[in-house]
């Protein structure tokens, strides 16, 4: 898998993330609730198909699920987009599949 580099030469996709999160009083997506979660993080039919294909064959748990969520969010966030779309969310799903490979 390879892995990304987001230039942090354009920040307007981190500044919506701050003004959000602002709001919100939090920090950073990895501390959003599920509330947040359900809010911040909606996906389409198709990346959730997706995710819930990756979910079984993965064996995760709905905690995985959430985080997976949040880290498409920042993954959407660097690239300076407003929806999270499947690529965020296959992006996300690897990052978690190596981590289950390498740290588990």
């Amino acid at each position: 898998m390879e892995l990304k580099h987001y230039s942090r030469t354009s920040d307007s996709g981190a500044r919506r993330q701050q003004r959000r999160l602002a709001a919100e009083k939090i920090f950073s997506n990895a501390v959003m609730t599920p509330r947040m979660i359900r809010r911040y993080c909606r996906i389409d039919a198709e990346s959730k198909q997706m995710l819930e294909r990756a979910m079984t064959r993965l064996g995760l748990s709905a905690r995985a699920y959430d985080r997976i969520l949040k880290v498409s969010r920042t993954i959407a966030d660097l690239e300076g987009s407003e929806e999270i779309r499947s690529a965020h969310v296959a992006e996300a799903v690897g990052y978690r599949s190596l981590d289950r490979t390498y740290w588990t």
